[in-house]
């Protein structure tokens, strides 16, 4: 079993809205209501890609498991130099070691454009995920009580942060 990364293709959308409806439905990953369209997806991704961020996917047998990206972490022109992550795996793939392989990659090219800080926001309930990060050398920096709502509960914001070196 290898995996392979590649640049996103249009033809992988269907896919990737697949990875993120069955997390929007199941699970506090995401803080999204409503399920993606394809359409909205599309949309998101050319938005990034157009803004020069990179969208990964990684395959095996070149069929797609798992993605990644990162964009502005906020708007404001001093923040240039700072990308917030998103790394997804299909559900039935974990623990093949993909998530470890995108991050990696999103890494690199964060250093390859001269990026100096990569932020990761991640769902308090999901300490596998803060335990996948501190693998990276991403550190905790901070707690946001109370920041979602979903499935009638509050959740908190784990921000965890790597220093690109």
């Amino acid at each position: 079993m290898e995996i392979k990364i590649r640049p996103y293709q249009s033809i992988d959308a269907e896919t990737i809205v697949a990875i993120l409806n069955y997390y929007i439905a199941n699970s506090t990953a995401l803080y999204d209501y409503e399920l993606r369209t394809l359409e909205q997806q599309q949309s998101i991704f050319e938005e990034k890609l157009t803004k020069g961020f990179p969208v990964i996917v990684a395959t095996i047998d070149e069929r797609v498991v798992g993605f990644g990206y990162y964009s502005e972490f906020r708007f404001r022109e001093a923040y240039k130099f700072t990308v917030e992550h998103s790394v997804y795996v299909m559900p039935n793939e974990h623990g093949k070691g993909i998530g470890k392989v995108i991050l990696q990659n999103l890494i690199d090219l964060a250093k390859t454009q001269k990026l100096h800080t990569m932020i990761a926001v991640i769902d308090h309930e999901n300490q596998s995920s803060v335990a996948f990060h501190e693998q990276f050398g991403f550190a905790t920096v901070g707690i946001i009580k109370e920041s979602g709502f979903k499935f009638e509960r509050w959740l908190h914001s784990v921000i965890m942060q790597l220093i690109l070196k």
